[in-house]
This record gives structure tokens, sequence and C-alpha cells, in this order.
């Protein structure tokens, strides 16, 4: 919304507050202006001329010799080239010594041996954006009103000596798309009053009801409509001062009734639209919804095909009008028209926004209905046009208002204490403060007791509905630099990270650091992906989305690792065949066939390892990777939550993993023990498949991993005493698995027991079908003494027992 600071002070006394002055005072007070921008773009010395003659340039058949009085009482001569020049204009004349834009100084010349004495200027050569002049002014010299006073300053004529404010409203605030409304809110700002322009029609003797007649049949679409009918129109051009308003605000001028329509539609914020009243068939208006397979010719000359939702004016039978964009052009008004038939209305923002949405067709009219127009300003706007376009068009109103009314618009009244306003701002107002505020905003109001406010909020701020919305007006109001600063308190600090997000970001950290890509997958993806690891999702059936963009983003996903597998895929595909990816993000399960409630969104980790970890040197071979590159991933998550001896493997043979080289990861809790995943690669049937290399899988449960998370550092005095180390080798059966033998020793040996470590894995034919030999070293240590070679001898005599008794275990000789 651009606003000119000249306009503006029509409505509100600006005196003493400069325009840079008047944005810095809105912008701390809610409404951000962008930028002042100053309409003078640097022009001195221009002053109106009356051109009394013409002559062609002896030697050149391009230029002209003109006489030009400018109001100092003598001629001056000046060549001219403009095509358009002509005796009996009046013009803009920079004289010499006169300045332009960029520091152009008009000096005394000769052009072509004829001396000239100033410049005659176009809108262009004076700083004007010649694309707001009305068409036939957009070429040669700019050619001023006949009655504008010679020797006039051109800034005066053109309005230029203006700044114009850039607004940058937020959608609550759409009051401000009018100049009315941010003359209230000026108002509301400086404690000084807001006057609203002359709205009295003088009535010709004839009654409107006789031309026109209005009826809604989209009464939810349309809640009022009214008309007001003006005969004997002579269309022409606008004056220059309305002219100027309009350019200030970035509208170019037309004629002089689409200028009103406009000019109010900026003033009020209430679009309106007017009719050539002879081209509307008995004067009949009715608002409809659109009918399938109907057409409209709008003002831009485009047929447009209207759809059933689409609201529409029409002359009872046919469209006239897209209600609230743009006008039809069967009905527009022409040089030619002669009688008017004014429109002003209240539709509905949604209906509206859809419309100029799939048509292409966003206006100036269109962005405010969108945001919703001031309901009570559908009188008072049709009643200024009315009295303007009489006024420049020398018409006459008719009496009357036709109008339709579905749903009439009530102030709203918003209850709220004094207490809570205090309490939510964390002030002190008095009620006299709050009082005042109130009073400057306009909003009628009664106080109870307990210093209750019930506010009555003008329908001009339908973005006032609760009470939290009338402490906001008092805190802007009041002063955000006004409202104390208290100390931050409480479980929860804003503004900071919860511990899942601290978590998230530690571990994306970790494994960046470790050399993993992170990736970020569709949440949507085929059903055919869903089926794929069902040890993953509990048996979850997927969501299905209601409007898919395809088949293949159907459904909401139910595992990561089956997206990493499409990622990995795709990368082999373009010849990017080694990847270590990872990604945290969120799966979705349900129970249910019809979905009827929000599906469970559980947050995962997963990664995958395919081709190489090295590539290969001219003196080393390519390293892949393998499944313990998985599992110390795995172990790397483990340490960055402090939970290293909280998590142990178990052979698994999960559906699509390798059989025999993947195992369930349990975490250990107070709780109990809970299975949050799984590490392995991935089964050769789906690598053959998706003719991938050998690939390597991780998913976690992060939730568990969440509640079960410590960042306390566990201290452990440096050891002061000698420790004793016993290495053993036992054959067991191929299917003992070692972690069984480390766990037993630790149970066996207690206390004494400082590291168990597997160093070996032996199979062969020595030691027969189905058996395995487990090489262990084991460190022990006492806190507080040095241990003994029989207490040593005593306690790991018992290891070696328990390895026999538990597990047919036989040492190696």
């Amino acid at each position: 919304m651009k606003v000119s600071y000249q306009w503006l002070n029509e409505y509100i006394e600006l005196d003493g507050i400069a325009a840079e002055e008047l944005a810095e005072l809105m912008t701390r007070g809610g409404i951000e202006i962008d930028g002042v921008e100053s309409r003078n773009k640097g022009v001195t010395g221009v002053v109106v001329g009356h051109v009394v003659s013409k002559e062609k340039h002896p030697d050149a058949d391009k230029l002209n010799v003109c006489k030009v009085d400018v109001g100092t009482g003598e001629e001056l001569q000046i060549v001219c080239g403009a095509k358009n020049v002509d005796a009996g204009q009046k013009v803009p004349v920079a004289v010499i010594g006169a300045v332009l834009p960029d520091d152009f100084k008009i000096k005394r010349a000769k052009l072509r041996g004829v001396e000239s004495q100033g410049m005659i200027c176009s809108a262009k050569e004076l700083g004007l954006n010649d694309k707001l002049l009305p068409k036939e002014q957009q070429e040669g010299i700019l050619v001023l009103p006949e009655a504008t006073p010679v020797g006039t300053p051109i800034g005066d004529v053109l309005g230029i000596d203006d700044e114009v404010l850039e607004l940058d409203l937020t959608p609550n605030r759409s009051d401000c798309l009018s100049m009315l409304g941010v003359a209230y809110e000026v108002g509301a700002l400086t404690g000084r009053e807001a006057k609203r322009p002359s709205e009295s029609v003088h009535h010709a003797a004839a009654d409107t009801a006789d031309y026109v007649s209005v009826s809604i049949e989209a009464r939810e679409q349309c809640s009022h409509y009214a008309a007001r009918y003006i005969k004997g129109v002579q269309i022409g051009p606008s004056p220059q001062w309305l002219q100027n308003r309009l350019m200030a605000a970035g509208v170019r001028p037309i004629n002089n009734v689409v200028d009103v329509t406009n000019f109010v539609m900026l003033e009020y914020g209430q679009p309106l639209h007017a009719f050539d009243a002879d081209k509307v068939p008995g004067g009949r208006i009715l608002v409809r919804m659109a009918r399938e397979g109907e057409t409209i010719v709008t003002l831009d000359d485009q047929e447009r095909k209207l759809e059933p939702h689409m609201l529409v004016i029409t002359d009872g039978s046919e469209p006239i009008a897209l209600a609230g964009v743009m006008g039809g052009a069967s009905t527009e008004v022409t040089a030619s028209t002669v009688n008017i038939l004014l429109e002003s209305a209240k539709f509905d923002g949604g209906t509206i926004r859809k419309t100029s949405r799939q048509l292409g067709l966003r206006s100036e009219s269109s962005i405010r209905f969108e945001k919703e127009v001031d309901p009570s300003n559908v009188i008072p706007a049709l009643n200024r046009a009315a009295k303007l376009i009489a006024e420049l068009g020398e018409g006459f109103v008719t009496q009357g208002i036709v109008e339709a009314i579905a749903a009439a618009a009530e102030p709203k009244q918003v209850t709220v204490a004094l207490e809570r306003i205090n309490s939510y701002l964390g002030t002190e107002l008095t009620s006299l403060e709050v009082r005042s505020i109130f009073g400057r905003l306009q909003f009628p109001y009664t106080l109870h007791d307990n210093d209750v406010f019930v506010v009555e909020v003008p329908t001009r701020r339908g973005d006032i509905t609760r009470a939290v919305d009338l402490i906001e007006e008092v805190a802007r109001l009041h002063g955000y630099d006004n409202i104390p600063t208290t100390l931050i308190h409480g479980d929860a600090i804003p503004g900071s990270l919860t511990k899942e997000q601290s978590i998230r970001r530690e571990l994306r950290k970790r494994l960046t650091d470790s050399g993993l890509h992170e990736v970020i997958c569709y949440s949507f993806t085929s059903p055919a992906r869903t089926s794929l690891f069902p040890a993953l999702t509990s048996e979850a059936k997927a969501v299905r989305l209601a409007m898919p963009m395809s088949e293949e983003r159907s459904v909401l996903r139910t595992t990561l690792i089956a997206q990493l597998t499409e990622t990995a895929v795709y990368n082999r595909n373009r010849k990017n065949e080694s990847a270590a990816l990872f990604e945290i993000g969120s799966v979705f399960h349900t129970d249910e066939e019809q979905l009827t409630r929000l599906p469970q969104e559980k947050h995962r980790f997963a990664a995958l390892l395919t081709g190489n970890k090295t590539a290969a040197s001219w003196n080393t071979k390519a390293e892949a990777y393998d499944f313990y590159d998985a599992k110390g991933i795995v172990e790397t998550i483990a340490e960055t939550l402090g939970l290293s001896g909280s998590i142990s493997y178990a052979a698994a043979q999960p559906e699509h993993f390798h059989p025999g080289r993947t195992a369930s990861v349990t975490l250990h809790t107070p709780a109990g023990e809970v299975v949050i995943g799984y590490v392995g690669q991935l089964h050769p049937a789906l690598q053959v498949e998706w003719d991938m290399a050998d690939t390597y899988l991780v998913e976690l449960e992060l939730n568990a991993l969440y509640e079960a998370a410590s960042s306390d550092i566990a201290y452990k005095a440096l050891p002061k005493y000698p420790a004793m180390e016993r290495d053993i080798a036992v054959v067991v059966d191929a299917a003992v698995a070692a972690g069984s033998l480390t766990d037993a020793a630790w149970a066996t040996a207690g206390e004494l027991l400082e590291s168990v470590r597997v160093f070996d894995v032996y199979t062969g034919e020595r030691l027969g079908a189905d058996k395995k030999s487990v090489a262990i070293s084991l460190v022990y240590r006492h806190a507080e003494r040095t241990l003994t070679d029989e207490e040593v001898t005593a306690v790991h005599g018992q290891v070696v027992q328990k390895f026999e008794q538990s597990f047919g275990a036989e040492l190696r000789k």
C-alpha cells in the first residue's frame, strides 16, 4: 500500500510530523514502513507555460520554434522536437537555470543556429513514471489542462512535492489498505482526530428504483449489494488533482468515472465498479454463482471460462462482471457512456480469492476483498463516489439507493479485564491509561466493576475478535519500548532447544564428522516400499494420502531405510556407486484401514553404507564397507548419548535383511529391555534385484533413546595398582555367541575383572564340524591393593569352570 503524505494530510493533521518521523512512528506501532520515497526526483525551476505560437525550424524538419509565455511578462523562444507540441497548449517549461532529475541543468543554447531559452518537458524528463500517465500522454511533451494558471510551479500542479510511504502490511491489517484506515491508525498513534470526507449527495428528482433492481441469489457469498444511478454523465479526463492522487498511489488514470471508483477504493478501502447503465437490460442486477459452461469477456478482452464456485454479477441472465475481481467488457464505461450504474458490495473473501487465483486475475479490488473489507463502508463509499462522479462528470444522481442485504454486519463486543492486560504485558497500567488508548483507537467501551472493559470493536477492525487482540492494541499504543524487561523463568526457557532437538543436532554433527552424508527424503512413498522391512513397521498399516501427486508418492512412509535404498539406487544408476548416507526423520504408523484419527508419528534414525569406504590407490586396494562399519555407527550413537554400556546385539533374521549378517539392537534401561532396531546387510536377493553392491543398513527408534540418553559424565579414578592379564582359548559349538562367553566371565569374576576382550575366533577341520575356537583376554585388577597370583588364578579358574559347565567348552591346547 502506497500512502501519499499530502493526501493523508487531508484526513488527519500532520503538521509537525515529517514523513520520515511518521514512518518511524508507524513502524514502532506495528505497521512496518518499507521506505519513504520523494516524488520529486530533483526538479526545480520548472513552471507552467502557454505555447503562444509554433513555427517550423528553418534548418531542421523535425524541430519547431515555439514562443512560450511563462508569466514573466516576456515570451521565451524555445526550440522543441516533440511531435505533439502545438500552439495554445499549457506545458511544463524548464527555464534557464532550472534543474531536472540526475542534476541536468538547463542553460541557454542554440539548436541548428536558433537560440533556445529553455525546454518544454515530457513526463519522463520530470522524473514521472510515464506508464502511470493516461495513454495519450505517454509520448511527447506533457500537455496540462487548459485551466492551469501560467507561471505556477510544476511541483504544485503535478503534486510531486510529496513523499510516499510504502506500507508492508501483514494480512490481518487490511484496514490500512485505505487512506482512512491509515488516518485512523495515525490518529491512534498521535492522539489526533481523523476526519472523514463529505459523503452528502445532491439528488435529482428521479428515483433510482425506476432504473435499477437488485437481488442476491448467492446469499452466503454476498452479504450486501448496493447500487446508485447517475444520469447524463460526460466521460472525459479527470482533473489534475485526482490524477495526481492516483499516480502517487501507483494507479494509472483512465477517465473521470473509472478514476473516481479507484480513488474511493483507495480512500475507503471499498472496491467499486461502474457499469454503463444503458448496456444493462432493464437495469436488473442479479448476484449468483456461475453456471457450468458459462463464459465472460473481461475488461482486458480475455474470454474467461467460469466455474460453479465463482461469484458473478449478471443482468438477470448473462454475467456482466466477475464479482470483486474484474468487470465485463460488455458493460464497460466508454467515451460514449451517458448513464452510470454504480456498484458497492460486500463479497466473501474466500470466494474472491479462489476465483482470482484460478483465473490469474489479481487486482487492487480482489486484494481488498480477499482480506475482507469493512462492511460498514459499503454505503458511505457508494455515496462518496456518486457525489464525485456527478461533480466531475456533470451528471445527476437519482434519488435513493437500491440494495439487497443478506446479512447485516454488527460490531463485535470483546471483554477484557485490566488485571489480565497487566498480567500479559508485565505492566502496571492504570484504568485511565487503558481508557485513553481505547479512546485514541476510537473504540467505544463501557467500564464495569473490577476494571473490566466491554469494548465495541468497529467493523473496520475485523482482526480484533478476542481479548488478546485488545491486549495487543494496548501494548503497541502504550509502546513496545515502554514494556518493562523481566527475567525469563520456568522449567523451559523459550527459544532454547528441547532435549530431543539437542540430541538430533548432536547426532547430525557426530555422523557428518564421521564422513556420512545426511539426506532428506520425501515423507511420501509408494505402497510397494511400505511392504519392505516389516520388522521395522510393527505390522502397521500405511496411511494413504487423500490427494497424492503420483502413485509413487501416494502413502506416508513406514520406514526410513526403504527410501535410503531408493536414494542409493538412484545414485548408483548415475555412476555414484559408493555412498554413506543417514537420515533423521519421521515415520507414520496406523492400525486402521480407514483413518479416523491421526497416525502415530515416530522419530527414527537410519543409515546406509554401500560400495567402498576407501578408493583404490597405487599402493592400496579399495576397502569395502562391512557389517562392522554399520555396527560402528550404532556404537557412535550410543557413545554420543552416554549409552555405551546399555546397548547389546543379538543375531536376528528379519525379512529383507541378510539372514546371517543381521543383529537386533537392544536397549537396556531400568524399566526393562526393548529392541530399538536392527543393523545388518541388505538381503542378497534385493541386492541383485536393485543391482547394488553389498549394502549395510541401520534403523533405530529414537524415542527410547531420547528417554534413556544422559549427558552425565562418570569419572573413574586412575588405577594405582597393577593389573594381571590372563588369556584363554576355548573350543565351543559354532552356535555359541562370543558375547555369551564374555557375559558369563563378567558374572563369574565379579569386581576383580576389569575388562574382557575377544581377540580371535578360529574355525577349521582340526577343531571338528560345527566347532570354533574363541580366544579371550581377561584383565584383573583391585582398586585398593595389589592382587596376588593365587587370587587371580582362583578367580580365573572359576571363569574356566563356568565356560565348561554352561557351554560345554574345552580348553584349547
